[in-house]
């Protein structure tokens, strides 16, 4: 799955750390959300969406491979 994590948060001019921070998840959760490594839960997914004011749909992109 590709995502728009890292876009967003650079929008912000936060570091993954302050990202995690905000989401109580670790800094190594959000480079491997942001690599393509890991896909989030769903609860953590909605976390990310709010946080961004996104839509789940719009963060979070099925992979076209």
């Amino acid at each position: 799955m590709e995502s728009r994590v890292r876009e967003l948060r650079e929008r912000r001019g936060w570091s993954q750390g302050e990202l995690a921070e905000r989401l109580d998840v670790s800094r190594q959760t959000i480079n491997a959300i942001e690599t393509g490594k890991y896909d989030p839960s769903l609860p953590l997914a909605f976390r990310i969406a709010k946080l961004f004011g996104q839509s789940i749909e719009r963060i979070f992109l099925p992979d076209h491979a």
